[in-house]
């Protein structure tokens, strides 16, 4: 209970902790509009999951979900959805993923370091315009080692991509990247303990501010797995996304709660 006007007073200069704090009403989309609102640092707290899909339909079929900080991509991703990396326009898919509600949007360089140079300047010009983060991926090559800190004095995000090995974190710290990705599936196809290196991996990330992105998932259990392991960030196919969503027992009461409804029983 408040007990005078004093302490009422109080209680009331304290309301930027409650409706008046940034955001408050963003977590209550207007009725009768339909907006996805992008996760901030806070509101995201420490799991982070990102849209690994060069696919812009299932960015416009995932994203609205609200579960996903951004998108990465990679020539790879770019191939399977029918796009030639080199002709892709940035811009597009930048502004795409900012009506989506997305935070990030991740992209790989490729090429000499003339081309790779460009690239990351254009994708930082993008995003600053559209006051979307985006992050330039960088292969943990020796050619990519030694582009990494002229990529990163352009003062935008980079992640040190093509992890297969704990030793690689090293470098990562060292540089001062904001990420590394883990290839997890692939490690272990290639006989690596993944347990151990990622541990290890884990361990090293409270040693500077690389956070450990991990990619290359196949099942929603190895993601469970690597959560208890300390891991909080990851890209995942649209496939692990659906996974994510469904659980039987749930839709199944989900039905039962409908039927209800609608019964009276």
């Amino acid at each position: 209970m408040v007990s005078d006007k004093s302490q009422f007073g109080q209680l009331l200069n304290q309301r930027d902790l409650f409706i008046d704090s940034p955001g408050y009403f963003s977590h209550f989309p207007p009725i009768g509009f339909s907006h996805s609102y992008p996760i901030t640092e806070t509101e995201s707290q420490t799991m982070r999951l990102y849209l690994d899909s060069a696919d812009t339909d299932q960015w416009n079929r995932l994203l609205p979900s609200g579960i996903f900080y951004g998108v990465t991509t990679n020539p790879l991703l770019a191939a399977r959805a029918g796009l030639d990396y080199g002709q892709i326009n940035w811009s597009e898919l930048a502004r795409r993923v900012c009506d989506l509600g997305g935070s990030e949007l991740h992209g790989q360089i490729v090429g000499d370091e003339i081309a790779a140079l460009r690239f990351a300047e254009n994708i930082y010009d993008i995003g600053a315009k559209l006051q979307l983060e985006t992050v330039v991926k960088i292969p943990l090559t020796r050619q990519g080692i030694y582009l990494a800190p002229k990529i990163r004095a352009m003062g935008g995000k980079i992640l040190m991509t093509a992890c297969y090995s704990a030793h690689q974190m090293i470098i990562a710290q060292a540089i001062g990247a904001d990420y590394i990705a883990p290839y997890v599936g692939r490690m272990a196809e290639a006989g690596r303990d993944i347990d151990t290196q990622l541990r290890q991996i884990k361990s090293m990330s409270a040693m500077g501010k690389c956070r450990p992105l991990l990619a290359s998932l196949r099942s929603v259990t190895q993601m469970i797995d690597l959560i208890d392991m300390g891991h909080d960030c990851f890209t995942i196919s649209p496939a692990i996304a659906d996974a994510l969503m469904e659980e039987p027992l749930t839709l199944n009461a989900a039905q039962e709660f409908e039927a209800a409804a609608k019964t009276g029983v």
